[in-house]
């Protein structure tokens, strides 16, 4: 006599195990992102979901004010940077008035941002550099926006884009994160990272691509919060990831 169960065992490898390889197989090739490019694509169309709209978070009128409080921005909070640039810029919104202010008057509206000593010097000394070397004016080149004191490659990229919409692709902590995450970047470093990005997108793009990341790198994707497994962009582009992603520091 037969066993029934050996029966519906070998029915099952006849007929429905193919269905069901079939079914896990689809589902896996469906779900699973091979191409910085197609990766690339999804996450810009789910950053524009979420973000349809994506101001400026720093607070200010025009390049100068930008500038400076980008400045400001270096190991602080862009929150705490709008709480002390309105006393600041009560005393001078403008090159030629902040050169004349001592750095202690500077330091003293700055105390809360972190690093305020060193901020205050190049906030002083850049804004007589502007008016000695530039009549004022801010300048509209990476070359001379980076000899400023106090100002790198990523401030001056801020500038660039935001003050001046000249393509350029900021990369903070956020950014260098998530690219890795999402990989579209090795890690080697933030040049690398700039890089990867810029071939990613359209230079278009690159003002609220810029800013979208990093707002759901603060809201989703954070630090501490999401190790590559968690958010939902996280488990789009790599959803059979099992491992905690450990990306390289910026």
């Amino acid at each position: 006599m037969r066993d029934p169960g050996a029966d519906r065992l070998i029915h099952f490898l006849e007929t429905g195990f193919p269905v069901v390889l079939s079914v896990a197989i689809g589902i896996k090739w469906q779900s699973e992102m091979k191409t910085k490019k197609e990766r690339a694509e999804y996450i810009a169309r789910k950053l524009d979901e979420l973000y349809p709209e994506i101001p400026i978070p720093l607070d200010h009128t025009d390049a100068y004010t930008l500038l400076i409080a980008v400045l400001l921005s270096a190991q602080c909070t862009d929150k705490r940077v709008n709480l002390v640039t309105p006393a600041l810029f009560a005393l001078a919104d403008n090159p030629h008035d902040m050169a004349k202010l001592s750095v202690e008057a500077i330091k003293e509206c700055v105390a809360t941002c972190g690093l305020a000593n060193s901020k205050a010097k190049n906030i002083k000394a850049l804004s007589e550099m502007l008016v000695n070397n530039y009549g004022g004016e801010v300048p509209r080149t990476f070359e001379e926006l980076e000899q400023l004191p106090g100002v790198g490659h990523k401030t001056a990229s801020v500038v660039m884009i935001h003050a001046f919409r000249i393509p350029a692709f900021p990369v903070d902590t956020h950014i260098h994160r998530l690219a890795q995450r999402w990989g579209l970047t090795n890690g080697k470093n933030v040049e690398q990272t700039e890089a990867d990005c810029k071939k990613l997108w359209p230079a278009e793009d690159w003002e609220k691509l810029h800013l979208q990341i990093i707002t759901y790198g603060r809201e989703h994707c954070t630090a501490r919060g999401c190790d590559g497994t968690k958010c939902e962009i996280c488990r789009t582009t790599y959803p059979n990831r099992t491992k905690p992603f450990i990306a390289k520091k910026a």
